[in-house]
């Protein structure tokens, strides 16, 4: 049933500028919510503006525009059937080589900018017994070389929405991860070209120990622009998981992530060491050999 605009449900969606983000955005709006898309900058919202797509300026990190975001849902006098976390971003590089800074950007996006959206957001969704729907990643059950930040952010993300799925099924909020496996999206290529600064800027030494790290990764990146999922593909799975009436706790998407998720619960750390970098030898072999 589509819902006439002045009545539908509102849902907000961070980090709506492209990607997942704007693809799950026009999704939910063919379904007939009334989303809030969260984007940086005015001519993002133009290329989103649509029926049933509301853009607004939101940086997660900034404090004034979640609180412009809480009132606007205050005063809409719509009912608040969820948010979706989905703001993020990656930094690419091993755990020696990442400087600080790039590791607290990481975080303060995907962490600490969810929490602070999703804090500002509860006291509407208790009272509309709403939904907070994270977009993490498989990178949140299993880690690999370079992707230390990232992953790191996810396995946090991952175990905050545990803690809170529980705190707030008392109140009738339902609190959903979403994994999706590797994906073709404008973020993917954001993090290929810091991945190869990252590279230039390494010491000589860094060089030397992790060149081998980094083409592997830029292998396994190149190979997403061939068989990643589609934001499309994946946003379809984020609109189940926000409109079916008894959502799974966790959602996986593509049979990558499905199968990742469950051979880390039963394999051997060594052994999954050695799966992954037998994976990541592989797709940097077929890479150069691509480029040859």
């Amino acid at each position: 049933m589509t819902l006439s605009h002045e009545k539908a449900d509102l849902v907000v969606v961070s980090g709506a500028s492209t990607g997942l983000g704007a693809a799950t955005s026009r999704a939910l709006a063919a379904r007939g919510f009334h989303v809030l898309a969260g984007v940086r900058r005015e001519q993002d919202g133009e290329r989103l503006d649509q029926a049933r797509i509301e853009p607004v300026i939101l940086d997660i990190n900034r404090g004034e525009d979640i609180a412009r975001l809480a009132a606007r849902v205050d005063s809409s006098g719509k009912r608040l059937h969820a948010i979706v976390n989905n703001a993020g971003m990656a930094a690419n590089a091993p755990v020696e080589t990442l400087p600080l800074d790039d590791w607290r950007a990481v975080f303060d996006v995907n962490v600490f900018g969810a929490v602070a959206l999703t804090q500002a957001l509860l006291p509407a969704l208790r009272r509309d017994r709403g939904r907070v729907v994270n977009i993490s990643s498989i990178g949140g059950k299993v880690a690999m070389p370079a992707f230390g930040a990232y992953s790191g952010s996810k396995f946090a993300l991952e175990a905050i929405s545990d803690a809170l799925r529980q705190e707030v099924a008392p109140h009738g909020v339902q609190v959903v991860i979403v994994e999706p496996g590797g994906m073709r999206t404008e973020m993917g290529a954001r993090g290929t070209a810091a991945a190869k600064a990252q590279l230039e800027r390494m010491t000589p030494q860094q060089r030397e120990a992790y060149s081998g790290t980094m083409r592997a990764f830029l292998g396994y990146a190149a190979a997403l622009d061939h068989t990643g999922l589609t934001a499309d593909k994946a946003a379809r799975t984020v609109a189940s998981a926000i409109t079916t009436p008894r959502p799974r706790t966790r959602y996986t998407i593509g049979r990558e992530a499905a199968f990742l998720s469950r051979l880390v619960r039963f394999t051997p750390d060594r052994v999954l060491d050695r799966m992954i970098a037998q994976t990541l030898r592989s797709q940097s072999k077929d890479t150069a050999t691509a480029a040859a």
